[in-house]
């Protein structure tokens, strides 16, 4: 057997180098402060077979409980995740030393960035330096955020009322289908602000693939789950090897991740040269590329920029409202106080629009609690310090994750008492939202690393509860001997975590409310 003089040399240089490096970073001078808190670790493994793939935010916070501490540490095959169950601690580090904790990891989540396809999530990019990877996260922000800051946004509420009317009109119509109706709610505004598409009524195409591609990236989200986080050097075996079963899956996926990104993009670009596209993000960005001199983005961070808005865009808000329907279920009388508001503001003559918000606190409250006790994302997605670091005494190892476990912090019992029951009370105080109770902004993230659509999302949602609570009843479904079906409250797995499918009943809460939703479809 022989080998090529040059291959062979550069094989054996980069394997020295490769024990060099490694034992220059077991040889690293390290703090003699401990690690925090954390369960029993295996040699090599660590805590990698501790942790449940479903509802980790749940043993995260039962650890914390069990050793008393809010900064856990676990080790994941070697490398070591930081999760923090206390709005103190993500404050201290993700928002104050937030030059530290706002970079992602690296390598940036080999399953879902570098398998799977999502390196042009904005979500998922590295933060810090050097420059030429800082840049491009840089551009994307900035053209997210100047997109949808809380003035920018306000453009958008004439689009989110035109389709959360829609919205009531199809639950009115067929409202067995209210989860099929909450997905064409979603991707209808955020197709028609991001890309200016308007989608189709039924079954179409771009709302079938939003669903189907998040839904893979919610299940690569979580830390721990596939073992190629943990040991990305397997990213490069043959996907015949037993124990490769991930890379088997990733090709599948990575084709919906690049239609995700590629599809919407592609059906503008082709509206502009017909000369029948609206107003758009990507369409006004595209103009202003062609037309300007000394513009700071690329063609590529506007596409990937409008894909991320896509992704934040189509299953969140609909899970939030998911939520909201179960909330619903479990407290009726939060739906009649809510309804009795509306009624008063409104003289149960129109539907609310965005003008009467002020006038509905208790309205205010039921979106944040929606917020609050079922959150959408139970985790943040991990965050990454490259530098070791201590707190309170104890290490936090150069290279961690670290993750802000906003399910803990949402349901904390002395900020929230009794915080697995849904209770939009715990907001007010003398009929106002009370700005001493803690309002749930961790759920769309923390520090440098929070999410840039939160006020479009907010009002989003705020307009759809009010819109159907003004209008519809959410009742639970009887059964054969008049007795109401309790539902399950259970929730699938993933970084974003939804409600399994359930049954209920949605019926007018009159023939005047019937005809005001009717009456929606003449002033589209």
């Amino acid at each position: 057997m022989s080998f090529e003089t040059p291959t062979l040399i550069w094989a054996i240089a980069l394997g020295a180098l490769g024990v060099l490096l490694y034992v220059s970073r077991a040889r690293k001078v390290r703090s003699k402060l401990p690690l925090p808190p954390g369960p029993k670790k295996l040699p090599l493994l660590g805590n990698i077979l501790d942790i449940s793939a479903n509802h980790a935010w749940k043993q995260y916070t039962e650890w914390s409980k069990e050793y008393n501490t809010d900064i856990l540490h676990l080790d994941l095959a070697g490398s070591s995740l930081i999760v923090l169950s206390s709005l103190k601690a993500t404050e201290d580090l993700l928002e104050k030393r937030s030059s530290m904790y706002s970079d992602r990891q690296e390598p940036r989540f080999p399953m879902m960035s570098e398998l799977m396809g999502w390196d042009f999530n904005i979500a998922f990019m590295k933060y810090g330096t050097p420059i030429v990877v800082w840049l491009p996260l840089r551009m994307h922000r900035r053209l997210f955020n100047q997109g949808f800051t809380a003035k920018a946004s306000q453009k958008y509420l004439p689009k989110q009322l035109v389709a959360t009317h829609g919205l009531i009109r199809q639950l009115l119509h067929t409202p067995d289908a209210f989860m099929d109706h909450f997905r064409h709610w979603a991707a209808e505004i955020i197709m028609s602000i991001t890309y200016g598409i308007e989608i189709q009524p039924k079954e179409d195409p771009y709302v079938l693939l939003a669903h189907k591609a998040i839904s893979t990236m919610s299940d690569a989200g979580i830390p721990g789950k596939h073992i190629v986080d943990s040991f990305p050097v397997l990213k490069r075996m043959p996907a015949w090897l037993p124990g490769t079963s991930f890379k088997r899956q990733a090709q599948g996926w990575y084709k919906l991740a690049r239609a995700m990104a590629d599809a919407p993009f592609s059906e503008t670009k082709r509206q502009i040269s017909s000369g029948i596209a609206s107003s758009s993000f990507i369409a006004d960005g595209l103009q202003t590329l062609k037309n300007a001199e000394a513009i700071y983005y690329t063609e590529s961070a506007l596409k990937a920029t409008a894909a991320t808005m896509f992704i934040g865009g189509a299953d969140t808000s609909v899970t939030a409202l998911e939520i909201f329907v179960l909330a619903m279920l479990s407290n009726p009388e939060a739906q009649r106080r809510a309804q009795a508001e509306i009624d008063a503001v409104t003289g149960a003559r129109y539907i609310p629009d965005f003008a009467d918000e002020a006038s509905m606190p208790y309205v205010a409250a039921v979106v944040k609690e929606v917020l609050r006790w079922r959150n959408v994302l139970p985790i943040a997605v991990p965050h990454y310090t490259a530098f070791e670091d201590n707190y309170r005494g104890y290490r936090i190892p150069a290279g961690s994750m670290v993750i802000g476990n906003t399910w803990a912090i949402l349901h904390d019992e002395v900020s929230y008492p009794d915080p697995y029951a849904f209770e939009p009370e715990r907001f007010l105080l003398d009929g106002k939202i009370n700005p001493a109770v803690q309002s749930p902004d961790i759920a769309f993230g923390y520090g440098r690393r929070l999410c840039p659509g939160r006020h479009a999302a907010v009002a989003g949602v705020w307009i759809a509860v009010v819109s159907i609570l003004a209008t519809l009843d959410i009742m639970k479904l009887r059964d054969e001997r008049g007795e109401e079906i309790e539902p399950t409250y259970e929730f699938g797995p993933g970084l974003i975590s939804q409600p399994l499918p359930f049954k209920c009943a949605i019926k007018p809460r009159s023939s005047a409310t019937a005809a005001l939703i009717r009456a929606t479809a003449d002033q589209a």
